[in-house]
């Protein structure tokens, strides 16, 4: 079982499910829905998915005839889609999945549309736990503490 919710914590939801066709989208109503370079969703079947509490807190945007993008009417998070011609499946936004999932993404899709800043596979720094304020990327960058005070 996976168990999800938005930033604030007004909807939260469960997954009793496999969640399929996992992917990264690229095209620009997901980056601009997202604010990201990309967007990992995956399917679940209608039955699968429950709201535990929230539910009356979503607003939704039909970005498409019939496709609907539903996110927490508070902070913005989305959580899921959903497509009146694939009515038996809700699209979920895995970023808002918590607990590690079995499942992999399989593909990145309309790349074409990707953001030309971004390189896929490209080398980037090592993982780090550190914040950007911490990492030293070749430019000064305040420490943590500094970047407190100013705020």
């Amino acid at each position: 079982m996976y168990k999800g919710g938005c930033l604030c914590g007004r909807v939260a939801c469960e997954i009793s499910g496999e969640i399929g066709d996992i992917v990264y989208c690229h095209c620009s109503q997901c980056r601009k829905a997202r604010g990201s370079a990309f967007a990992t969703n995956g399917n679940v079947e209608v039955e699968k998915f429950r709201f535990v509490c929230g539910q009356g807190e979503l607003t939704g945007y039909e970005s498409s005839f019939g496709r609907t993008k539903y996110f927490c009417r508070h902070c913005g998070s989305p959580i899921r889609n959903k497509d009146r011609a694939i009515s038996h499946y809700v699209r979920v936004r895995l970023g808002t999945i918590e607990p590690d999932m079995m499942e992999r993404p399989q593909v990145h899709i309309f790349v074409s549309s990707k953001a030309n800043r971004e390189e896929i596979g490209a080398e980037l720094l090592p993982g780090s736990e550190k914040t950007a304020f911490e990492l030293d990327i070749g430019k000064r960058i305040l420490p943590v503490s500094a970047c407190l005070q100013l705020a």
